[in-house]
């Protein structure tokens, strides 16, 4: 008895530790497009104060779940999302102390993948469906995700969605520039990685400098030159749980 179960935990850790275990060359690629270090680094940076003086906007959240026919579930238990709101203290639960201004702890911040340097999601992948891409986009071939869900429970931001139901019976109004996807399937934000093959900015921050509100900010870490790496050297940042060493590529202005 002792024996089988033994042999159970190592076939187990063998599936979950996938990282760990597979060889380098099946962890560097996916459908033969290699993963590259080198390049561009596409990130996101949230000024969480100019959100919150735009109370209530909800423009970032419309254009992109239209633009990505994200389905408008009313069952809390089967809502899917790219990008929401979060209170304060959710979004950054180890950065809260008893002395927080008022005003920050109860600051709606906008929250979304965020497209990790080292995301736990693709490790534990059984079929290399969530992969991270040349451009360090964290994306998912939905043709090869078979509904296991490790990426869920291995996501430490709650960033990823489950169909539950066939989500296209809950669309009014079809994109046909991006595919709708059926039950059983993960999903999420994949930085409109679509729209910028064709120099185009993401559907989000597009819709944030529409509604003249500017939260988000978007561009290429790699270039120094770039908005955002300018940005990022002259103003403090953080980001969602540090201490995990997973190195987002989304960071925000408190």
């Amino acid at each position: 008895m002792e024996k089988d179960r033994r042999d159970f935990l190592k076939l187990a850790g063998s599936v979950l530790g996938l990282g760990a275990t597979a060889p380098a060359a099946a962890l560097a690629s996916t459908g033969g497009r290699p993963v590259q270090e080198e390049g561009t680094h596409w990130a996101m940076v949230v000024d969480t104060r100019k959100c919150q003086a735009k109370e209530g906007c909800t423009a970032c959240t419309d254009a992109c779940h239209l633009a990505h026919n994200v389905p408008k579930i009313p069952e809390e238990a089967h809502e899917v999302k790219w990008i929401w709101k979060e209170k304060y203290p959710q979004a950054f639960p180890n950065q809260v102390h008893p002395y927080i201004e008022d005003s920050l702890r109860d600051r709606n911040v906008p929250v979304l993948c965020n497209h990790c340097e080292r995301p736990p999601c693709v490790r534990v992948c059984p079929t290399q469906a969530t992969f991270k891409d040349e451009q360090g986009i964290v994306t998912i071939d939905m043709h090869r995700c078979i509904g296991c869900r490790y990426c869920i429970a291995a996501c430490p931001y709650g960033s990823r969605s489950f169909n539950w139901k066939d989500p296209r019976p809950y669309l009014q109004d079809i994109q046909s520039d991006y595919p709708t996807r059926t039950k059983g399937v993960v999903e999420k934000c994949n930085f409109c990685e679509e729209r910028l093959a064709k120099g185009q900015i993401p559907a989000c921050v597009e819709a944030c400098v529409t509604a003249e509100c500017g939260a988000l900010l978007f561009g290429d870490l790699s270039d120094p030159e770039s908005e955002v790496s300018r940005l990022l050297r002259t103003t403090n940042t953080i980001r969602r749980k540090p201490n995990l060493g997973t190195a987002p590529s989304v960071f925000y202005i408190v």
